[in-house]
């Protein structure tokens, strides 16, 4: 069997313990991040959608640092998005601030119809050798 450790970023411990999942799961040089939310310090979603994406973004970050990551070491991208033909272009601004280079990962973009109550959601898949 294949050994799993959790995650967790500072302080959302509630969060994941509430609804019962880890917000990583590290399996030898893989991490997997659940899906991250721009959710307030209360765990309510920022109704404003640029700001949302953007609070994701750096739940995603803060799930990464404490597996020891960053965005580079992300390989595969999945967003969820409620209203995607009218959220697109600012979703792609937001984006291209968090990815201005090449390469970019790879992003699959699949639009939904309920995110309980947020508008944007992001999983990753990393790749984040352990430490020498």
């Amino acid at each position: 069997m294949t050994q799993r450790d959790a995650v967790f970023p500072a302080g959302r411990h509630a969060l994941y313990e509430e609804h019962g999942y880890s917000a990583a799961i590290r399996s030898g040089d893989l991490l997997f991040v659940s899906g991250q939310v721009g959710s307030r310090p209360d765990g309510t979603p920022e109704p404003d959608y640029r700001q949302q994406v953007r609070l994701a973004f750096d739940n995603l970050k803060a799930t990464l640092a404490a597996a020891g990551g960053t965005l580079d070491d992300i390989v595969d991208i999945t967003t969820f998005h409620t209203d995607p033909q009218n959220q697109f272009d600012t979703f792609m601004t937001v984006k291209q601030e968090v990815f201005p280079d090449k390469p970019y990962p790879n992003w699959t973009a699949i639009g939904v119809t309920w995110l309980a109550g947020f508008d944007f959601e992001i999983k990753v898949i990393a790749r984040i050798p352990a430490a020498a």
